[in-house]
């Protein structure tokens, strides 16, 4: 077999990390449900002593996820949360954060109600314009946080612009990278120091277990972040990483549907006499299309579009019947979702009114099922308005 970092996306996806098990020869990784490892005497022992500090069924899982994002090392969480926690851990009081100002309601959240009462500070700005970046930047900033595209405002940042502000202003730049996967964007590849996925999400791709991780261009912060696991112990299960083993293998092909039937919804919408704005990266009309066919290699299932007001978006969202209503995406099932009342709940009516999220505002994760299902039930659930 060829070395692993000329393999395809694909067979990384199901081979790194994913060898068969020497002891048994299962070609599926075990789940190594142990909390301890004998030694066989003082300081002697074969490279496990507790599994909050390594598991061999976590080790494999960030061994793959190294791989398909092209990082050095990985470190899994047990949530994304607690891997953006881990993420902003690693700094100290008095250091400032430069964040995109239309990121998922949770990080926001974690941002200024927890970790500014550490002493960090946070400042937000539209990242999809590098300038706003460069001017944000103060003599105490250490990080700068984006996620492209948003949630749920699909805007695009700029990568390979930001990554060379960050390295002339010697500063860490962390992507979430949750709504592409590895498998359509590559963030390290365009300079990024860091990128944090929920894998819950499309990594997992099944909606059966939470779960973050960080992946590291430099060993330096997978050393930090291996010693935050030890320390602050928000590890994930052996169970939750099989869990990922297992979607991870079917990454490439679950991202192919997506992507077509994504786009194939997203046309749909556009043409659609009851909605009025589709953000989506790949339609012709979004005004960052181009730079999304620059550094994606797919536009994917994320789709927010506009009812018009509160009440179109409820009459809407309680006729569908293929989508389900939930608070998540990434799953093989459609899952469509309120963002005013559910994912940015938190920022409050002036917090989203200031980033431009609507009422009226829905946003869809398009599923795997027959797209024409999913255009059926979205016509008819649309009708209602």
């Amino acid at each position: 077999m060829k070395k692993t970092k000329e393999l395809g996306f694909a067979t990384r996806a199901i081979h790194s990390g994913q060898e068969p098990d020497p002891l048994t020869g299962s070609v599926t990784v075990p789940i190594y449900a142990t909390s301890t490892y004998v030694q066989q005497g003082i300081g002697e022992n074969k490279g496990y002593e507790y599994s909050r500090v390594s598991n061999p069924t976590r080790a494999r899982l960030e061994q793959n996820l190294a791989a398909i994002e092209g990082g050095v090392a990985a470190r899994v969480f047990a949530s994304g949360m607690a891997a953006i926690n881990a993420i902003v851990s690693m700094l100290k009081q008095g250091d400032h954060v430069v964040c995109g100002n239309d990121l998922y309601g949770g990080t926001p959240r974690l941002f200024n109600q927890v970790m500014a009462g550490f002493g960090l500070e946070f400042s937000y700005v539209d990242t999809s314009q590098a300038e706003n970046v460069e001017r944000a930047v103060r003599k105490n900033t250490r990080m700068v946080y984006v996620e492209t595209p948003t949630n749920p405002l699909m805007r695009l940042t700029d990568l390979a612009a930001i990554s060379e502000i960050c390295r002339r202003k010697k500063v860490a730049f962390v992507v979430d990278n949750t709504f592409m996967s590895p498998y359509f964007q590559q963030p390290l590849a365009l300079g990024a120091d860091l990128v944090v996925h929920s894998t819950t999400k499309f990594l997992n791709g099944h909606s059966d277990g939470l779960g973050g991780v960080v992946v590291c261009a430099k060993q330096e912060h997978a050393d930090k972040l291996a010693f935050l696991q030890k320390a602050a112990g928000a590890i994930l299960s052996p169970f939750e990483c099989w869990l990922i083993l297992r979607g991870v293998k079917t990454l490439a092909a679950r991202m192919e549907i997506h992507d077509r039937s994504g786009r194939i919804v997203a046309d749909f919408l556009a043409k659609h006499r009851k909605v009025k704005t589709v953000f989506y990266p790949g339609l012709a009309d979004h005004p960052q299309h181009a730079l999304a066919k620059r550094q994606m290699s797919g536009f994917g299932a994320m789709i927010t579009f506009e009812t018009g007001s509160l009440k179109n978006a409820n009459r809407m969202l309680k006729k569908v019947r293929v989508c389900s209503l939930g608070e998540s995406l990434g799953g093989v099932e459609t899952l469509i979702s309120h963002p005013a009342t559910m994912t940015h709940a938190a920022l409050g009516p002036k917090g989203r009114k200031a980033i431009g999220i609507t009422d009226g505002m829905v946003r869809i994760s398009v599923g795997i099922e027959d797209v024409d299902d999913i255009l059926d039930d979205l016509d008819a659930a649309l009708k209602a308005i």
